[in-house]
């Protein structure tokens, strides 16, 4: 195993890491849309997916992967109605290459976010 670690995406607030590998496979922590510096991104759920996936292909970058490597995507969201929103935003990250993936409506999510998305994906050896 080994600990994924990268000041271009936000530290971990609690006690986990950004992701692990372990074998080939890249599991990532949920990316919330808060930047590497800490800040929050206030704005509305495009604002905010755009932002978990700076996060997410940082933390793939660093170790070894990248949105083209990802086999299962995880999305929790904390208003379905905003799904189509979401989705759009999604589709121009994952356009061609489409990994498998569920959509789960939560009551809260950390920080009070609109969206956090956890990934697993291929690591190249």
């Amino acid at each position: 195993m080994k600990i994924v670690h990268t000041n271009k995406a936000p530290q971990a607030i609690g006690p986990y890491c950004q992701g692990m590998i372990v074998n080939n496979m890249f599991y990532s922590s949920g990316q919330i849309p808060l930047t590497a510096e800490g800040t929050l991104v206030d704005g509305d759920i495009e604002e905010q997916t755009h932002q978990v996936f700076k996060n997410l292909k940082a933390v793939l970058a660093e170790a070894g992967s990248s949105l083209e490597n990802v086999v299962k995507a995880t999305v929790f969201i904390k208003n379905m109605d905003e799904f189509p929103l979401l989705n759009e935003v999604y589709g121009e990250y994952f356009h061609t290459h489409k990994p498998a993936r569920s959509c789960v409506e939560v009551a809260r999510l950390p920080k009070d976010v609109l969206v956090e998305i956890e990934v697993i994906a291929l690591v190249k050896e």
